[in-house]
Protein backbone atom coordinates (compact mmCIF):
# COMPACT_ATOMS: atom_id res chain seq x y z
CA UNK A 1 0.00 0.00 0.00
CA UNK A 2 0.99 3.55 -0.65
CA UNK A 3 0.82 6.91 0.16
CA UNK A 4 0.23 10.46 -1.39
CA UNK A 5 0.62 13.33 0.95
CA UNK A 6 -0.28 17.01 -0.20
CA UNK A 7 0.98 19.21 1.69
CA UNK A 8 -0.56 23.24 1.19
CA UNK A 9 2.09 25.85 1.53
CA UNK A 10 2.73 27.93 4.42
CA UNK A 11 1.42 31.30 4.40
CA UNK A 12 1.85 33.99 2.00
CA UNK A 13 1.65 37.41 1.32
CA UNK A 14 -1.85 37.81 2.31
CA UNK A 15 -1.75 41.19 1.72
CA UNK A 16 -1.33 41.02 -2.16
CA UNK A 17 -3.70 41.56 -4.82
CA UNK A 18 -1.95 40.23 -7.63
CA UNK A 19 -0.73 36.46 -8.26
CA UNK A 20 3.29 37.87 -8.60
CA UNK A 21 2.99 39.70 -4.55
CA UNK A 22 1.26 36.80 -3.50
CA UNK A 23 4.01 34.31 -4.22
CA UNK A 24 5.80 34.28 -1.38
CA UNK A 25 6.21 33.03 2.25
CA UNK A 26 5.55 35.37 5.28
CA UNK A 27 7.71 34.94 8.12
CA UNK A 28 4.77 32.56 9.72
CA UNK A 29 4.93 30.95 6.81
CA UNK A 30 8.18 29.44 6.91
CA UNK A 31 7.68 29.14 10.79
CA UNK A 32 4.56 26.44 9.87
CA UNK A 33 6.84 24.40 7.55
CA UNK A 34 9.79 24.41 9.82
CA UNK A 35 7.26 22.93 12.01
CA UNK A 36 5.91 20.80 9.53
CA UNK A 37 9.11 19.44 8.57
CA UNK A 38 10.30 18.54 12.21
CA UNK A 39 6.24 16.82 12.91
CA UNK A 40 7.22 14.84 9.87
CA UNK A 41 10.96 13.55 11.02
CA UNK A 42 9.74 13.43 14.88
CA UNK A 43 7.38 10.60 13.35
CA UNK A 44 9.56 8.81 11.19
CA UNK A 45 8.45 9.91 8.65
CA UNK A 46 10.23 8.72 4.96
CA UNK A 47 9.50 10.18 1.24
CA UNK A 48 10.36 7.90 -1.51
CA UNK A 49 10.00 10.74 -3.25
CA UNK A 50 9.45 14.62 -2.73
CA UNK A 51 7.85 16.94 -4.93
CA UNK A 52 6.45 20.91 -5.34
CA UNK A 53 5.02 22.90 -7.60
CA UNK A 54 7.41 25.53 -9.63
CA UNK A 55 6.04 28.87 -7.53
CA UNK A 56 8.00 30.08 -5.43
CA UNK A 57 5.78 29.30 -1.90
CA UNK A 58 6.16 25.98 -3.10
CA UNK A 59 9.68 26.09 -3.58
CA UNK A 60 10.07 27.62 0.07
CA UNK A 61 7.74 25.72 1.84
CA UNK A 62 9.99 22.36 0.89
CA UNK A 63 13.36 24.28 1.55
CA UNK A 64 11.72 25.23 5.28
CA UNK A 65 10.55 21.83 6.23
CA UNK A 66 13.99 20.61 5.41
CA UNK A 67 13.64 18.93 1.84
CA UNK A 68 15.33 18.88 -1.44
CA UNK A 69 12.32 18.08 -4.21
CA UNK A 70 12.11 17.66 -7.83
CA UNK A 71 9.83 20.34 -9.46
CA UNK A 72 6.69 19.83 -11.36
CA UNK A 73 4.19 22.56 -12.34
CA UNK A 74 1.12 19.94 -12.48
CA UNK A 75 1.11 21.07 -8.74
CA UNK A 76 1.21 24.91 -9.58
CA UNK A 77 -2.21 26.70 -8.14
CA UNK A 78 -4.80 28.07 -10.83
CA UNK A 79 -4.08 32.16 -11.44
CA UNK A 80 -7.62 32.94 -9.60
CA UNK A 81 -6.45 36.61 -9.40
CA UNK A 82 -6.71 36.33 -13.12
CA UNK A 83 -9.94 34.39 -13.00
CA UNK A 84 -11.24 36.69 -10.94
CA UNK A 85 -10.55 39.73 -13.04
CA UNK A 86 -11.66 38.03 -16.08
CA UNK A 87 -15.87 37.23 -14.42
CA UNK A 88 -15.84 40.82 -13.05
CA UNK A 89 -15.39 42.02 -16.81
CA UNK A 90 -17.64 39.38 -18.37
CA UNK A 91 -20.49 39.86 -15.64
CA UNK A 92 -19.66 42.60 -13.53
CA UNK A 93 -19.09 40.29 -10.69
CA UNK A 94 -17.62 42.29 -7.92
CA UNK A 95 -13.73 41.09 -6.38
CA UNK A 96 -14.11 39.61 -3.23
CA UNK A 97 -13.29 40.80 0.10
CA UNK A 98 -11.42 38.20 3.35
CA UNK A 99 -15.37 37.53 3.41
CA UNK A 100 -16.78 36.73 0.02
CA UNK A 101 -14.93 33.91 -0.99
CA UNK A 102 -17.81 31.44 0.03
CA UNK A 103 -19.67 33.22 -2.48
CA UNK A 104 -17.39 33.96 -5.27
CA UNK A 105 -14.85 31.04 -5.37
CA UNK A 106 -18.13 28.29 -7.24
CA UNK A 107 -19.31 31.46 -9.58
CA UNK A 108 -15.42 31.50 -10.57
CA UNK A 109 -15.59 27.57 -10.85
CA UNK A 110 -18.36 27.33 -13.22
CA UNK A 111 -17.95 30.55 -15.30
CA UNK A 112 -14.68 28.69 -15.89
CA UNK A 113 -16.27 25.22 -16.63
CA UNK A 114 -18.67 26.38 -19.00
CA UNK A 115 -15.48 28.28 -20.72
CA UNK A 116 -17.08 31.90 -20.18
CA UNK A 117 -13.84 32.94 -18.67
CA UNK A 118 -10.51 31.57 -18.97
CA UNK A 119 -7.06 32.37 -17.15
CA UNK A 120 -3.87 31.09 -18.46
CA UNK A 121 -5.70 27.45 -18.83
CA UNK A 122 -8.46 26.17 -19.89
CA UNK A 123 -10.68 24.45 -16.98
CA UNK A 124 -10.44 21.22 -18.65
CA UNK A 125 -6.49 21.37 -18.53
CA UNK A 126 -6.31 22.00 -15.23
CA UNK A 127 -8.65 18.84 -14.54
CA UNK A 128 -6.15 16.91 -16.71
CA UNK A 129 -3.10 17.44 -15.53
CA UNK A 130 -4.40 17.18 -11.64
CA UNK A 131 -5.60 13.43 -12.84
CA UNK A 132 -3.10 12.99 -14.55
CA UNK A 133 -0.16 13.82 -11.70
CA UNK A 134 -2.09 11.63 -9.25
CA UNK A 135 -2.02 8.54 -11.56
CA UNK A 136 1.73 8.74 -11.82
CA UNK A 137 1.88 9.37 -8.44
CA UNK A 138 -0.11 6.50 -7.13
CA UNK A 139 2.32 3.38 -6.47
CA UNK A 140 1.68 0.85 -4.37
CA UNK A 141 4.93 0.38 -1.74
CA UNK A 142 5.76 4.58 -2.34
CA UNK A 143 5.13 7.17 -0.32
CA UNK A 144 5.36 10.61 -1.90
CA UNK A 145 4.97 13.73 -0.64
CA UNK A 146 3.83 16.90 -2.62
CA UNK A 147 3.97 20.61 -1.67
CA UNK A 148 1.09 22.73 -3.47
CA UNK A 149 -1.70 25.14 -3.05
CA UNK A 150 -5.46 24.80 -1.81
CA UNK A 151 -7.15 24.86 -5.52
CA UNK A 152 -5.16 22.15 -6.76
CA UNK A 153 -5.83 20.46 -3.20
CA UNK A 154 -9.38 20.78 -3.65
CA UNK A 155 -9.47 19.35 -7.45
CA UNK A 156 -8.08 16.10 -6.33
CA UNK A 157 -10.60 15.88 -3.65
CA UNK A 158 -13.22 16.45 -6.32
CA UNK A 159 -11.61 13.56 -8.11
CA UNK A 160 -11.68 11.21 -5.58
CA UNK A 161 -14.81 11.72 -3.84
CA UNK A 162 -16.45 12.93 -7.49
CA UNK A 163 -17.71 16.34 -5.78
CA UNK A 164 -19.64 19.16 -7.85
CA UNK A 165 -18.15 22.54 -8.06
CA UNK A 166 -19.86 24.08 -5.13
CA UNK A 167 -18.71 21.38 -2.51
CA UNK A 168 -15.22 21.68 -4.20
CA UNK A 169 -15.26 25.35 -3.32
CA UNK A 170 -16.33 24.55 0.01
CA UNK A 171 -13.61 22.03 0.83
CA UNK A 172 -11.01 24.37 -0.41
CA UNK A 173 -11.91 27.61 1.54
CA UNK A 174 -11.23 25.91 5.36
CA UNK A 175 -7.75 24.27 3.98
CA UNK A 176 -5.22 25.76 6.44
CA UNK A 177 -1.60 26.95 5.48
CA UNK A 178 0.93 24.14 5.87
CA UNK A 179 -1.63 21.47 6.47
CA UNK A 180 -1.71 17.85 5.16
CA UNK A 181 -4.12 15.50 3.07
CA UNK A 182 -3.42 11.78 2.73
CA UNK A 183 -3.96 9.52 0.03
CA UNK A 184 -3.83 6.00 0.05
CA UNK A 185 -2.81 3.69 -2.92
CA UNK A 186 -4.37 0.79 -2.88
CA UNK A 187 -3.67 -1.99 -6.00
CA UNK A 188 -6.78 -0.43 -8.13
CA UNK A 189 -7.52 2.76 -6.39
CA UNK A 190 -6.77 6.06 -4.75
CA UNK A 191 -8.63 6.92 -1.61
CA UNK A 192 -9.23 9.48 0.74
CA UNK A 193 -7.51 9.04 4.08
CA UNK A 194 -6.81 12.57 5.82
CA UNK A 195 -7.73 15.89 5.40
CA UNK A 196 -6.75 19.20 6.44
CA UNK A 197 -4.69 17.96 9.48
CA UNK A 198 -2.16 20.79 11.75
CA UNK A 199 -0.57 18.36 13.59
CA UNK A 200 2.08 20.73 13.78
CA UNK A 201 0.13 23.19 14.98
CA UNK A 202 -2.16 21.52 17.63
CA UNK A 203 -0.21 22.96 20.30
CA UNK A 204 -2.08 26.02 22.45
CA UNK A 205 1.15 28.39 22.21
CA UNK A 206 0.91 27.63 18.41
CA UNK A 207 -2.48 28.70 18.09
CA UNK A 208 -1.39 32.28 16.54
CA UNK A 209 -0.06 29.96 13.81
CA UNK A 210 -3.55 28.31 12.52
CA UNK A 211 -4.17 30.29 9.01
CA UNK A 212 -6.32 30.04 5.74
CA UNK A 213 -4.58 33.20 4.41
Amino acid sequence: MGEIILVRHGQANSQATNEEDYDRLSELGHQQAAWLGEWFRAHDYAFDHVVSGTLRRHRETVQAMGYQADEDARLNEIDYYNLSDALHKATGEPHPDANGFADHMPKVFAAWQRAEIQGQEPYHAFEERIAALIDEASVPGRRVLCATSGGVIGMVLRQILDLDLMKMSRVILPIWNSSVHRLRVRDHETVLAGYNAIPHLEAPERAHARTHI
